[in-house]
């Protein structure tokens, strides 16, 4: 009898890497000539990516340099929730943060697509906040891969412990 494999669906985000696209970012800010005398600045304070400017243009635009930045780090932008800018005093604040991790709600929708669409041995385990697909034959595994890739997500995924 064959034993079987499987693999984990997930949404990490590789922390360092987002610390390295948000000093990216801050010292391209300080350094290009139309963020000159906008107080622009950009920090990273735990969960939190904070932004601010004196207008709501300079704001957006000191946002739009950090997905530059995070797309060049292979970050995907659909674990990105940027808030509207807000008024506060003379500044614009703008906050954003990175979202990790599959919600129940998503891997229900995964698991769900993976019975209707998928081979019929795959088998989808919700764990916490991944996704155990198990089959027999690593084809099926395979095919469950494909069918995930070739789906519109609202938010990003990776297939890890591929055994």
């Amino acid at each position: 009898m064959a034993s079987e494999s499987s693999f984990d669906i997930v949404n990490k985000v590789d922390q360092q890497e987002v610390d390295n696209a948000v000093n990216q970012a801050a010292k391209e800010i300080s350094q290009r000539f139309d963020f000159k005398n906008v107080d622009a600045s950009i920090k990273l304070t735990g969960e939190t990516i904070d932004m601010q400017a004196n207008t709501e243009e300079r704001v957006n635009a000191v946002l739009d340099v950090l997905k530059d930045k995070l797309v060049k780090r292979q970050i995907s932008l659909k674990g990105l929730d940027a808030e509207d800018p807000k008024l506060s005093g003379k500044i614009y604040k703008l906050t954003a943060t990175i979202n990790a991790g599959i919600t129940q709600e998503n891997a229900k929708k995964l698991s769900k697509l993976i019975r209707d669409e998928g081979p019929k041995g795959a088998k989808a385990q919700i764990q916490g906040d991944e996704l155990r697909i198990s089959s027999k034959s690593r084809d099926d595994l395979q095919a469950v891969q494909a069918l995930i890739k070739g789906q519109d997500l609202d938010f990003a995924v990776q297939f890890v412990n591929y055994r």
